[in-house]
């Protein structure tokens, strides 16, 4: 479903997953501020509460990925790596609302990956010692190598978005055939299948595309 916005007498059609894509933005920014306060306003001689607790954990867990994934060397891109992770989670919970996820618009996924794809490149970049070295490393083992060596480049953010983007619009195809086949008998039977594609498939989706960022990213090094 587009949204029609009314700019200098012309109607601009929005579709209604990037609107989304900012509701979604805009609530972490809120949650991101909440938690800066509530920091700032913890005291050392006080228990901290739970809600710092977990989001202590998630940080602490996330560092420790990058750390065992892409070397501790790497650590600068936790808060890249944390934020990626969070905005995922909650795209793909977004159908919960009923509403369009993010993440079921392919504009958005490959916005993502090739913003992966980029860190990865520029990384691969400052460890070649510069561009003579950066083109080298296409033409090894073997020059005869160097085209599949850029494809294989090239393909990453293509597998990657189209990885993510499959999965959650193929499960949100999945429950729209549902509910217009079984009518009002539909919640019944789309409760489990919501815990599935929603729930556990959209947390998967997430914490896979940020596996894989972290392997191009830590990659390049190699």
């Amino acid at each position: 479903m587009d949204l029609l916005i009314q700019l200098g007498g012309r109607e601009i059609a929005i579709h209604d997953s990037i609107f989304n894509v900012v509701v979604v933005t805009i609530l972490l920014i809120i949650f991101a501020i909440i938690v800066n306060k509530k920091i700032k306003e913890a005291s050392i001689d006080d228990e901290p509460s739970t809600f710092l607790i977990i989001v202590e954990l998630l940080v602490e867990g996330i560092q420790g990925l990058v750390k065992s994934t892409m070397g501790e060397h790497n650590l600068g891109f936790t808060p890249y790596i944390f934020t990626l992770l969070i905005f995922l989670a909650a795209s793909n919970l977004f159908g919960l609302t009923g509403l369009t996820p993010p993440t079921s618009d392919y504009s958005v996924t490959i916005s993502l990956a090739l913003i992966t794809f980029v860190l990865s490149q520029y990384w691969n970049y400052k460890n070649s010692g510069g561009l003579k070295g950066y083109l080298k490393g296409y033409t090894e083992p073997l020059v005869i190598l160097t085209p599949l060596n850029v494809i294989g480049d090239l393909a990453n953010p293509v597998s990657l978005s189209f990885r993510l983007f499959g999965n959650i619009m193929g499960g949100g195809i999945i429950m729209a055939l549902i509910y217009n086949a079984l009518g009002y008998f539909a919640p019944v039977v789309a409760a489990p299948l919501h815990i599935y594609f929603d729930i556990f498939s959209g947390l998967l989706q997430a914490f896979i595309f940020t596996m894989l960022t972290m392997i191009f990213i830590g990659g390049a090094e190699e």
